[in-house]
């Protein structure tokens, strides 16, 4: 079996096991980091009553919408907080993961949300969506709980609405400037032409209007826009729209399966426009979907590397799947993705722990101990990250990739909009 049938083998099989487990009575064993079940906490197997124990709650989307990248960023999240326990761990803590599966549905969000700032006494969260994100924000910031969302959503960047918020890579707004910027520098002949194709969330919706003003700002005109539903299984009446413009370059904001009929479709059409998808929209998973023949040339924002990528982050990526019996051809961006996120917010709370040596840690000393975090070096693993008490956006360096003989290979270095 090739790598990418690993991994949405891998996914259904999850996805199987997901309603098995429901069907189960709570556990408190410890949980390996693949299985994504409700209440599945990754807690540390011989805890220390001397130390203080912090408790990360997770919101995760494994059978919603966005659960085809969902899946596997929360294995990547929960994949480091089992890799951080089993090589010794933090210093005089003990760091427990527990999170439940909300199905992309915003009420069930909120819901989880309360239970794990009530019941499960969590201090910090690792969210995920746009929408729900965004309607937690208030309440967030009521609640003083530092929360790193797989949202990057332009409005969490205003520290003044969002406290307690972080953004652990380039926004969607940045990404999308950035790739106007790229456009402008490298496209040939008359003065280029974008369509924009996005569908009607919260996340699809986020970048719009930022990227219709920043092309009006160095002259990139937007000539047409088309909602396709996030999980589209056909999208050939927006694209013929689309074409009766005819533009140069089509940006997409979408997840794999979206993306996918969006290719799969402009393909059986004929439509030589040049589509380039914002972070989720870029991917093994793309390349899974519609093959290689029709993924080839597609670009994309690659805001955290590939698993092949000679890094040195993921060394210890290698280590923990290495412990598993496992391989970088069993996960994907999105592992990393998750993982990355994850080992921010650990650096954070270790941050915090080395500020305040006594007593609890409570949401605010971490959200300090966050802002402390200057030039956090990912390992190559996705852009250094800075914050302080004014900027929870971490940066706004991205990088592009194109797929290549079915694979993606990387097209710039990260740069951003402002270089």
């Amino acid at each position: 079996m090739g790598k990418r049938s690993k991994i949405f083998g891998c996914f259904i099989v999850g996805m199987m096991l997901l309603l098995l487990a429901a069907c189960a009575e709570d556990s408190n064993t410890s949980e390996p980091a693949g299985n994504t079940s409700d209440n599945s906490a990754t807690v540390p197997a011989t805890a220390d009553p001397n130390n203080r124990t912090v408790v990360v709650g997770g919101l995760y989307d494994i059978t919603g919408g966005t659960g085809d990248v969902g899946t596997p960023y929360a294995e990547g999240e929960k994949a480091y907080f089992e890799y951080i326990q089993s090589s010794g761990g933090v210093e005089g803590l003990n760091l427990v993961l527990t999170g439940k599966d909300y199905a992309y549905s915003i009420p069930e969000a909120q819901k989880i949300y309360q239970e794990l700032r009530d019941k499960e006494k969590s201090s910090a969260i690792l969210g995920w969506g746009t929408g729900d994100t965004e309607a937690l924000r208030q309440q967030v910031a009521t609640d003083e709980l530092p929360y790193f969302s797989a949202s990057y959503s332009e409005s969490l960047k205003n520290t003044k609405e969002s406290p307690y918020n972080f953004l652990v890579a380039a926004s969607y707004s940045d990404q999308g400037r950035a790739v106007l910027k790229w456009i402008k520098e490298n496209h040939e002949g008359d003065s280029p032409t974008v369509a924009l194709l996005y569908n009607d969330t919260a996340f699809g919706r986020s970048p719009i209007e930022d990227i219709k003003a920043y092309g009006k700002e160095i002259g990139v005109e937007i000539v047409d826009e088309q909602v396709i539903d996030v999980q589209a299984t056909e999208a050939q009446s927006q694209l013929l729209n689309m074409e009766k413009k005819n533009p140069d370059y089509a940006i997409i904001q979408q997840t794999w399966a979206a993306t996918s009929t969006i290719l799969r479709d402009a393909k059986t059409l004929g439509i030589d426009t040049q589509f380039i998808g914002l972070n989720w929209a870029s991917g093994e998973g793309v390349i899974d979907i519609v093959g290689a023949d029709v993924a080839e040339g597609y670009i994309g924002i690659l805001s955290h590397a590939f698993p092949y990528e000679d890094q040195p982050g993921m060394a210890e990526i290698k280590e923990y799947l290495d412990s598993k019996g496992m391989t970088i051809d069993d996960i994907d961006q999105k592992f990393v993705q998750g993982w990355s996120a994850a080992k921010i917010m650990v650096a954070g709370i270790q941050a915090a722990a080395e500020k305040n040596p006594e007593g609890e840690l409570t949401g605010p000393k971490i959200r300090e101990g966050i802002e402390s975090l200057q030039n956090f070096d990912l390992g190559g693993l996705g852009a250094n990250v800075s914050f302080s008490a004014d900027n929870h956006a971490g940066t706004e360096m991205t990088r592009l990739g194109i797929v290549k003989g079915g694979k993606w290979e990387q097209l710039t270095d990260y740069f951003s909009h402002k270089d």
